[in-house]
């Protein structure tokens, strides 16, 4: 591992992962932790499940969306594709002195229609002030809990063999979008974020009584990181290049800058592995709701050896491999 921290650290692949399983598991572990999943699911007198995230995005406002929306639908879709309800979170706000009043005023307002959105309530925060260039602005840390019952218990979280990975909606859209807009790349109409809670979405899906394999949203590393991170010993994951929902300005973005989306952060869709089965029961659910209506079977889990690889409409495969450096830093 490095000897000094790098902005792949932050980036939710390769040296990400180093960094966990090297420094802090070896200092934190334990049965709740362990499995590294989005929302640590624990015992309170019910079971719930509890999740932390901070957002350093620059900018702060961008097509689509800005930070305040970005921190509550961050929280809240780790909690979502755990399988709990969620229901609360906090914000706590590091501030630079400096910093406009009314530009703080919108991003809290976005907070708060965004939580109602969610049907979240924000039910604690803090807020420290530093000296100016300490940050770019604001920087926002979240926590977030949500609840299971008998009926909706925590997700296993483990893919098998004949399941299909279901995608809930264009993938690449957010992580392009801030690259378009940091860059000032000149697209017109700009390039928009998907950025959204997607609790209701995954509330669709389970209450279905659907059974759902894993179900995950793919941010920092993408859709490549989140497959990576599934594949077991004795699996492969098989995607089809042309099935992939990739928005049409988003495709061209991408061939501008040479750029594979696979590997762009998302923040308004969900990946779900589920057995073959219930994949067009599934699939009907999530069509029927307006955030799911471009999800789509993108692949399926087969018995092999742990690895990841994409059928290309030219009948080639290539293996998709955990993300190492940091493809567009500060995304969220």
């Amino acid at each position: 591992m490095d000897k000094k921290i790098t902005l792949a650290h932050g980036s939710g692949g390769q040296a990400y992962r180093e960094l966990v399983q090297e420094v802090f598991l070896p200092a934190f572990s334990n049965d709740i932790l362990r499995p590294l999943t989005d929302s640590a699911v624990c015992s309170a007198g019910e079971k719930i499940a509890m999740t932390t995230d901070s957002y350093v995005i620059k900018p702060l406002f961008f097509p689509g969306g800005d930070i305040g929306r970005l921190c509550v639908s961050g929280t809240v879709n780790d909690l979502a594709v755990s399988g709990a309800c969620p229901r609360y979170i906090s914000v706590g706000m590091i501030i630079e002195a400096g910093f406009d009043m009314e530009t703080l005023a919108r991003i809290v307002e976005s907070i708060a229609v965004t939580a109602k959105e969610a049907g979240v309530f924000v039910v604690t925060g803090d807020t420290k002030v530093v000296e100016g260039g300490s940050v770019d602005g604001i920087f926002i840390n979240t926590a977030g809990v949500g609840v299971f019952s008998d009926t909706r218990p925590p997700l296993a979280q483990r893919i098998a063999a004949g399941d299909k990975i279901i995608i809930s909606g264009c993938m690449a859209s957010h992580g392009m979008a801030i690259m378009a807009a940091r860059e000032n790349m000149g697209f017109d109409p700009p390039i928009k974020s998907d950025v959204a809670p997607l609790a209701a979405l995954a509330d669709r899906v389970l209450q279905n009584d659907c059974v759902i394999s894993a179900m995950r949203d793919p941010t920092r590393g993408g859709v490549a990181a989140t497959l990576c991170e599934w594949v077991t010993g004795d699996t492969d994951i098989v995607i089809y290049d042309n099935l992939l929902p990739v928005r049409p300005d988003v495709s061209a973005a991408c061939e501008i800058l040479g750029i594979d989306p696979l590997y762009i952060a998302n923040e308004g869709i969900m990946l779900l592995s589920v057995p073959e089965r219930y994949a067009d029961e599934v699939l009907a659910c999530l069509h029927s709701a307006d955030a799911g209506k471009n999800a789509a079977v993108i692949g399926e889990v087969r018995k092999g050896s742990g690895n990841v690889y994409s059928l290309t409409e030219y009948g080639t495969s290539r293996k998709i491999m955990m993300p190492r450096g940091e493809l567009l830093p500060r995304i969220c």
